[in-house]
């Protein structure tokens, strides 16, 4: 791959090649990216959407808004370092075609700043329920009216694949979705590849899949637009480069943060957690500062600050070195599975799992959030499947008067509506999919 090519302005629609040399460097087409997606209504909803405590109270916990916002600014960090490292070993690419070491920053930012974009309601947990609605609830009956590939679109639902057509989609009125640039897309893309095959390799590109059938067309105009490069055997893509820095900005902040909120609800003892973090920072603490902090809030924000700095430079450490492994595609592993700090972040992944993913609070939302996505599921899509085959209900009828009118069209296949169908759930905010949950149910007037 080169990064001339991995560096693509161009965008949905259009016909001519976008210069960097002719960009306004007052608004950046890069920046224009992040400006599109904040502004977007399907950021905005993860204000009120789970990034560890389901439906929590408490003003502590992160969000999925709050996480993906952090996630941006490591993100934009780790890509000026290595920008400025790699336009000192590509001169051309700023001599020649202009591009300066902040492009980078801000094409890491945008990605960043939408990873999380397509993800449902209760976590992880939502896509799993979406996904098991179809492989061994009622949604089974759809399979034989599907084939392969779509089913198991629907079977292995997939917030990366969701976050992508959310936004390249075109609908009515407007084509293309945000209309982002092509890096930024490429950068976004976790995992380019389709559904099946299912991991086909150890490689954590296949780890999981960022494109519905559906969206195929577009997806492959962008990996050829940005040379991506095809691997063999696996029906894939090779990341974009920037997609590794993408990555190691949201690997970094869900392991420090999501350890600090476990701190802040009490689920992980504050001497036993500092002693972990300070673990990880021990040849940077100053030690002398940290004592003069008299309260646990400011030891903790001092011990992340320094732990997300120590990785950063980590991160772009092992980024740098595997550069040339990255742009053949055959660097197979997230950044930070490389680094020096892994033993300490291993130990505090262990630690968050234990006493925070798996505490009572989080299963027992997370078990009300596969009942709530289950139900809601049964009703919508089998009102739009009886609607179709033309055998709805009154009951049918009331239901989809409640649906947004963009996701009521039956004229399209049954996949269609399935997948359309799920992703609207996995549009909703943790509340309104209560609130849907209740009135579907009766159980609220």
């Amino acid at each position: 791959m080169d990064w001339e090519q991995l560096l693509s302005l161009r965008r949905f629609g259009d016909t001519n090649k976008r210069l960097r040399k002719e960009q306004d460097e007052t608004r950046l087409g890069f920046e224009v990216d992040y400006d599109r997606i904040i502004f977007s209504a399907a950021f905005r909803s993860l204000q009120d959407k789970t990034q560890v405590i389901p439906l929590s109270k408490t003003d502590f916990v992160h969000t999925r808004l709050t996480h993906s916002l952090e996630v941006s600014v490591v993100g934009r960090s780790l890509g000026r370092i290595a920008g400025k490292e790699i336009l000192a070993r590509y001169p051309h690419l700023k001599e020649v075609h202009g591009y300066q070491f902040n492009d980078f920053g801000a094409i890491v930012a945008a990605a960043a700043l939408a990873h999380d974009i397509g993800n449902p309601p209760f976590g992880h947990s939502g896509e799993k329920a979406i996904g098991e609605f179809f492989h061994s609830g009622p949604g089974t009956q759809f399979k034989e009216h599907l084939n392969e590939k779509e089913y198991q679109d629907l079977v292995d639902f997939e917030g990366n694949a969701n976050g992508f057509k959310i936004l390249t989609e075109s609908r009515e009125g407007v084509e293309g979705g945000l209309r982002l640039s092509y890096a930024t897309l490429g950068a976004f893309l976790k995992y380019p590849k389709q559904s099946l095959p299912k991991k086909p390799t150890a490689h954590i590109a296949d780890k999981k899949f960022a494109c519905f059938q559906a969206n195929i067309p577009f997806f492959t105009e962008v990996a050829e637009e940005l040379g991506l490069t095809g691997r063999e055997h696996s029906g894939s893509y090779a990341r974009h480069p920037l997609t590794f820095l993408v990555e190691a900005a949201d690997d970094i902040c869900y392991t420090i943060i999501d350890f600090e909120d476990g701190i802040n609800l009490g689920l992980i003892p504050e001497d036993y957690a500092l002693e972990y973090l300070i673990k990880l920072v021990k040849d940077r603490i100053d030690t002398r500062k940290y004592h003069s902090l008299a309260h646990k809030e400011d030891r903790l924000s001092y011990l992340r600050a320094l732990a997300i700095s120590t990785l950063i430079e980590d991160a772009t450490r092992v980024f740098m070195e595997h550069e040339k492994d990255i742009l053949n595609g055959d660097f197979s592993t997230a950044l930070l599975d490389k680094s020096r700090y892994q033993a300490q972040v291993r130990d505090i992944l262990d630690i968050s799992a234990e006493r925070v993913y798996r505490s009572q609070e989080v299963i027992e939302k997370e078990i009300a959030g596969y009942r709530i996505i289950s139900d809601i599921l049964e009703g919508y899509s089998g009102a739009l499947v009886r609607s179709k085959w033309g055998k709805a209900t009154n009951y049918d009828k009331l239901v989809l008067t409640t649906l947004p009118e963009m996701y009521r069209e039956v004229s399209g296949s049954l996949y269609t509506i399935l997948l359309q169908c799920s992703c609207f759930v996995a549009s909703l905010s943790d509340s309104r999919a209560v609130h849907i949950h209740n009135k579907i149910k009766g159980k609220q007037l």
